[in-house]
């Protein structure tokens, strides 16, 4: 047979070689960098040390006044009953609470951090007050009110000798060596957890009365939210307005709302507890206020000093340490400052225990911390003006002296209140994630650190108020009373928490080394002011408003 023709066989074709994956990484950094990072958000309107116009001012300073006050009546209605106050003990008490905010506000925004906080009452108390409430036998007393009176000079007495443990800690500048070792990775649980922690009086609290919780929710977004972005073509100033004092618009028309339904008869065959929450006169605060009442030291009486309430006291003075450093932080990027030093932590903790003498001696029942609420504020209003905080004192010692007018305002119904906390704390909360931002995501290490003490920040304390509900106290029940205050107190603040376990976990877990990862690299220049590390920007903030170096030792300044 003859050989035929055949087609030589196609060449052999090499596949083509894998992409490298240095373009493809350089594509996605690209990618990622249209929103880098950034120390301040860019769309404050005003920061600390700039000013609205003084119309503006005092508008937003009222409505700082009116959300703090929520919390302020929320406190008081949990802890005055369980002393033996009526309702006349329960407006004086809110009386106090508002007095003492406002001069404790202005401490910290003069001589503290300098920071726009308000500092307001804080729930930590609530632990080591029902517990000295429980040791008041009722037998023992003629009636409820010197039960209440009794419980009340205990409780200032515990409040004086612990409030002592603040001062050590922040003018032996201890808290602010604790400081220096935060990083990202440690700010974004513990100011996650300030705002997430407080749940409870969110939606909690809207759900005891939906008819009008709700609605104020709702209507709070809408018009905060979307009315600006609608009619932002017919004016640009609606969405100024909508924008900055949408809530003031909010609670009026919806406090209008309930005091319709209540005129109307819509709640007089529910249960009490239900007219409690829903009616516009269910507080009693307007027919047992004074009309005129200036909080004066001892107004209850001689302080009474036991050293087992003291040592419980303590354990709520320290959680305000641990929960107002968290609320700092957030609150500088929301008022685009730089992120507080630790010698300004340090003297904010100091004047924090010197506020909590004063509280004790004016007779408030509970040490105050930073207010939560008011920081969602900042960010909702887009004004981080420290000017508007100062303000807001003049509205809170106001009301706290003519107790008529403030009676009016602190009788709107809690759920109003509640609907207003979900949208602030949720703020707050997202602020701890924007922290995040200046440590490595990718890293396992980080997202480990930062995941248990997230979730830890949360668990814990559900399960010490989970207890406390069922049994009646906390978990810890030893023979010790003082120590059981303090172990109850402590794991039921999730800052606290969150801030203990990310502290020890960032300071140990593959700690060298990994500078860059943690975020260090940002956070050095502004906690630290060793030499080449000091961010000049620290001073614009931070510094005193008058010339005290020749008063002040430097290290606390």
């Amino acid at each position: 047979m003859g050989e035929t023709n055949q087609p030589p066989p196609p060449p052999v074709v090499a596949p083509p070689p894998m992409m490298p994956m240095q373009p493809m990484m350089a594509q996605a950094v690209g990618a990622g960098a249209i929103h880098p990072p950034h120390e301040q958000f860019h769309h404050l309107a005003y920061c600390v040390h700039s000013n609205p116009s003084w119309v503006q001012v005092a508008a937003l300073a009222f409505l700082h006044y009116l959300v703090m006050l929520g919390s302020t009546v929320m406190l008081a209605s949990i802890i005055v009953p369980a002393m033996g106050g009526n309702a006349g003990d329960k407006a004086r008490v809110i009386q106090s609470f508002l007095f003492m905010s406002g001069i404790n506000t202005l401490l910290q925004t003069l001589v503290g951090t300098r920071l726009p906080t308000i500092m307001n009452a804080s729930f930590a108390f609530v632990v080591p007050v029902l517990s000295i409430a429980r040791e008041m036998d009722p037998n023992n007393f003629g009636n409820n009110h010197q039960r209440f009176v009794h419980t009340m000079r205990t409780t200032q007495g515990a409040l004086i000798v612990a409030s002592i443990l603040n001062m050590i800690l922040g003018f032996s500048t201890i808290w602010g060596a604790y400081a220096k070792k935060f990083s990202p990775v440690i700010m974004t649980p513990v100011v996650c957890v300030v705002g997430l922690g407080l749940f409870e009086i969110g939606f909690p609290q809207v759900g005891k009365c939906v008819e009008i919780g709700l609605p104020m929710l709702i209507l709070a977004v809408i018009v905060q939210q979307y009315v600006p972005h609608y009619f932002s073509h017919i004016h640009e100033r609606i969405t100024f307005l909508f924008e900055r004092y949408s809530l003031l618009l909010c609670i009026g028309i919806v406090w209008a709302f309930a005091a319709i339904l209540t005129a109307a008869g819509a709640y007089n065959r529910v249960s009490p507890k239900t007219q409690l929450h829903c009616r516009t006169d269910r507080s009693f605060l307007m027919s047992s206020a004074p009309w005129i009442k200036i909080p004066y030291p001892f107004q209850w009486g001689t302080p009474i000093f036991t050293a087992g309430h003291s040592f419980g006291m303590m354990g709520a003075v320290l959680v305000g340490a641990f929960e107002s450093t968290g609320a700092h932080f957030a609150t500088a990027r929301l008022a685009g400052a730089t992120p507080p030093p630790g010698h300004v932590l340090s003297r904010s903790v100091g004047l924090q225990g010197i506020g909590m003498f004063l509280e004790g001696i004016f007779g408030a029942p509970a040490g105050s911390s930073v207010s939560v609420e008011n920081i969602g504020l900042l960010g909702l209003t887009k004004v981080g003006s420290r000017r508007v905080i100062q303000i807001s004192t003049g509205f809170m010692i106001f009301f706290s002296v003519f107790g008529k007018f403030g009676a009016f305002f602190a009788s709107i119904p809690l759920p109003i209140f509640a609907a207003i906390y979900c949208i602030l704390f949720g703020i707050v909360a997202a602020v701890g994630v924007s922290f995040m931002q200046f440590a490595n995501k990718n890293s396992m290490r980080n997202i480990y650190i930062i995941g248990l003490s997230l979730f830890l920040g949360i668990s814990v304390p559900q399960y010490f108020n989970e207890y406390t509900s069922s049994a009646g106290r906390g978990p810890a029940r030893t023979n010790a009373g003082w120590f059981n205050d303090i172990i109850n107190t402590v794991f039921a603040s999730g800052p606290t928490v969150a801030l203990i376990v990310a502290s020890v976990l960032d300071n140990t877990l593959e700690a060298r080394g990994f500078d860059s990862d943690r975020g260090l690299s940002w956070f050095m220049p502004f906690l630290r002011r060793h030499k080449g590390y000091s961010d000049p920007r620290n001073d614009e903030f931070y510094s005193f408003p008058i010339r005290v170096h020749d008063f002040v030792p430097s290290r606390f300044l």
